[in-house]
């Protein structure tokens, strides 16, 4: 059984129990509170350097960081990897975008709401641009598509599912995102998800 320690308010963390969950891949979860400084402690770091969640052990002892090497490990040889080459690469692609050109705009604006109190007002103007122009790249895809990745779902959209859900929690406005609307809907119930709260 793997060991995940993650923050539950992480949507990098929830990536991981997702993709256990629908895999029937069993674990235990341990909480880590980063905002109280537990990814700092001597503890934690011998488990992941980088003194971020989630991390992951095996039973062998072995570790892994890294939210999309995690799920790409947990999903070896799943049916949420495309067996054809090229689409499993495309799915990649969407991975290594997720954490480049999505996550610091969506999810670091939602951070900054949820977390630190700040107003749609006061984020940087920069952040709620670039947010905005990766919502924009989803819609045009999801409007082509069912999943990021064609007609199946994949690692692709469990990735940007994360934080796209919560993108109104960092003051994005998703009333003329209708591809992503649908495709949230139907991403949450492929993993099993209630809606996410969109008051």
């Amino acid at each position: 059984m793997i060991t995940i320690h993650g923050d539950s308010n992480s949507g990098n963390c929830l990536k991981v129990k997702w993709v256990c969950d629908r895999l029937a891949q069993p674990y235990r979860w341990i909480e880590v509170d980063t905002l109280k400084g537990e990814t700092r402690t001597a503890q934690f770091l011998k488990l992941n350097s980088a003194g971020q969640v989630p991390a992951i052990e095996l039973d062998d002892g072995r570790t892994l960081a890294q939210s999309n090497a995690i799920i790409r490990y947990l999903a070896c040889g799943s049916h949420l990897i495309p067996s054809d080459a090229f689409a499993a690469a495309k799915m990649d692609e969407w991975l290594f975008w997720e954490q480049y050109s999505h996550e610091p705009y969506i999810a670091v604006c939602r951070f900054q709401m949820i977390y630190l109190g700040k107003s749609a007002s006061d984020l940087d103007p920069d952040k709620v641009k670039r947010g905005y122009a990766a919502l924009a790249r989803m819609e045009q895809q999801l409007a082509a598509t069912r999943f990021l990745v064609g007609a199946e779902v994949s690692l692709a959209d469990v990735a940007l599912l994360a934080y796209t859900r919560l993108a109104h929690e960092g003051g994005f406005d998703l009333d003329d995102c209708a591809a992503i609307g649908r495709w949230i809907g139907e991403t949450e119930r492929a993993f099993g998800l209630a809606p996410a709260r969109r008051d």
